[in-house]
């Protein structure tokens, strides 16, 4: 068994994966303090955080240089998407990130719309 760590990243395993249980990061919360949407950008704010950070924070504010969606994020820090917008809330409730929330140039449940995604779902069965 070969245990290694990816600078201050999570413990990982060869065989097993990620040692440390995802909710671990976020100690255990699951709803983050401010209402952030998969497709919501956040971006660095460059003030320094108060407080004590995690090694998970600093990759999250690291990644957000430039404007990001949450979900994004959360795909390379290899969290749930949940456990990732618990620790974007944290940076930025302590003024580290902002967050906007996504701009639709069309109404997200247009019938149309919605009619052509699952069209093009069934093309692809």
């Amino acid at each position: 068994m070969s245990v290694t760590a990816a600078g201050d990243g999570p413990w990982l395993d060869d065989a097993a994966g990620r040692l440390v249980r995802p909710f671990t990061v976020s100690n255990g919360r699951t709803r983050p303090t401010v209402a952030l949407d998969l497709m919501s950008q956040v971006r660095a704010t460059g003030s320094t955080p108060l407080g004590y950070l995690g090694p998970e924070h600093a990759q999250a504010l690291d990644l957000c240089r430039a404007p990001v969606p949450v979900a994004e994020v959360a795909a390379h820090l290899g969290l749930p998407v949940a456990v990732t917008k618990v620790l974007l809330a944290d940076l930025v409730d302590c003024g580290a990130l902002t967050d906007r929330p996504p701009a639709f140039h069309h109404n997200p449940t247009d019938r149309a719309l919605l009619e052509a995604v699952l069209d093009g779902l069934r093309r692809q069965l």
